[in-house]
C-alpha cells in the first residue's frame, strides 16, 4: 500500500479525508501541513521535534498507534487542552496501520 486515508478534522471543525504516503517517512503533522489544514505558523512551529505541541491532536480511532515517547509525553504534561486521547500529531509515524485513522487538530493556544 503506497497511500493510507486519514481522516482529520481541522481546528474550525471541517473534517477532511487526505491521501498520505506511506513511503516518504512523513508524519502526520507534515500532512496536516501539505494539505494547509491549519494555517501557516500555528502547526509544527519547533519543526517537529516534539519541544511546543502546536502540533497536538486527539486520536478519535481505536488505532494502535507507536507507543509515546519520554519528551512528547513531557511536552504534554505542559500543554493546554490535553485529554487522554491527545498525541503530538509530529510523534506519528505514516505507516500502513494508519489507515482510516481519525484525528482531531486541537485548539490553538
Amino acid at each position: 500500500m503506497q497511500d493510507v486515508t486519514i481522516h482529520i478534522t481541522d481546528r474550525e471543525g471541517k473534517k477532511h479525508s487526505v491521501l498520505a504516503p506511506t513511503d516518504m517517512a512523513m508524519n502526520l503533522m507534515e500532512v496536516v501541513r501539505s494539505y494547509e489544514l491549519a494555517p501557516e505558523g500555528t502547526i509544527g512551529v519547533c519543526g517537529g521535534m516534539a519541544m511546543c505541541a502546536s502540533c497536538q491532536c486527539y486520536v478519535k480511532s481505536n488505532h494502535e498507534l507507536n507507543p509515546m515517547e519520554d519528551d512528547e509525553d513531557a511536552m504534554l504534561a505542559e500543554a493546554f487542552n490535553v485529554k487522554d486521547n491527545s498525541r503530538l500529531s509530529c510523534q506519528i509515524p505514516i505507516t500502513e496501520v494508519l489507515n482510516d485513522l481519525e484525528v482531531e487538530l486541537a485548539p490553538e493556544v
